[in-house]
């Protein structure tokens, strides 16, 4: 069987597998991605697909951002997803449980990208983080747990999946971000008005520059153009919050505002 053939028969494989909430488990051996490289083809190969319903690519996700998650999944860098237009919701949004197998959010910073950033004028040397960023937000990463078992499926098929990612919250835009303290930004995840977790911006790598700087040099690294105005959820600064029917999630972060998620 022929390379392409094998991605296309995958990404439909885990296609259908998240289309009709069937349980995720391990591709048939011959159709796997064994590495992170080839978990990133595959994911482009399922995404042109999910694009049909979802909408275009308008915005990527940082995940596996912290030290335990990494040591729990066998891995030592973080792992990239996109997210789609259909599936972003802005201030106080609302979802039906019933689409979701297992639901699940996070708080994250989010930034949006004020140019595009090609491989062909990027130079890892020269580039600064600060430089590339447009605004600031508060956002809240909607996640689904697809899988059958996520700690056994393996990162590169977690990888081809968008790691999670099932879409998100974004709040206002804040333009003066350069005022602020990354590191020290403060969030809070509340459900049913409880504040269940709280985090600082420095457990994203130290610094959510570090995770904005990973983003891009594993983009441009893959060849892969990111555009002005696409936005990155730069990692989740409290654990993931799961949800039911009838809950309420807000997370709310220092000068960034807060968002809301109602599950119906």
């Amino acid at each position: 069987m022929k390379h392409f053939e094998r991605l296309s028969q995958a990404a439909l494989i885990l296609v259908s597998q998240r289309k009709g909430l069937i349980p995720i488990q391990p591709l048939p051996h011959k159709l796997r991605p064994t590495n992170e490289a080839e978990g990133y083809v595959l994911q482009g190969f399922v995404n042109q697909l999910l694009q049909r319903d979802l909408g275009p690519i308008v915005g990527h996700k940082v995940g596996c951002t912290t030290p335990v998650m990494q040591e729990f999944l066998g891995i030592l860098t973080p792992c990239a997803g996109e997210v789609f237009s259909r599936t972003v919701l802005t201030g106080h949004g609302m979802v039906p449980r019933n689409g979701f197998r297992r639901i699940g959010v996070e708080c994250e910073i989010v930034v949006s990208i004020s140019e595009t950033l090609s491989p062909d004028d990027y130079s890892e040397e020269k580039f600064s983080p600060m430089d590339v960023i447009g605004s600031m937000m508060v956002g809240m990463e909607i996640v689904d747990d697809r899988y059958e078992h996520y700690g056994s499926l393996g990162v590169p098929t977690l990888i081809a999946d968008n790691f999670f990612n099932s879409g998100c919250v974004l709040g206002d835009a804040f333009t003066c971000w350069d005022t602020l303290n990354f590191n020290d930004l403060s969030g809070v995840t509340r459900v049913n008005g409880v504040a269940l977790g709280e985090g600082r911006g420095a457990l994203i790598m130290g610094s959510p520059l570090n995770a904005l700087r990973w983003f891009v040099k594993s983009m441009m690294s893959r060849g892969l153009t990111v555009e002005e105005g696409q936005f990155v959820m730069l990692g989740s600064i409290v654990e993931t919050k799961w949800l039911e029917a009838g809950d309420f999630a807000e997370v709310e972060i220092d000068a960034l505002g807060s968002v809301s998620l109602a599950v119906e």
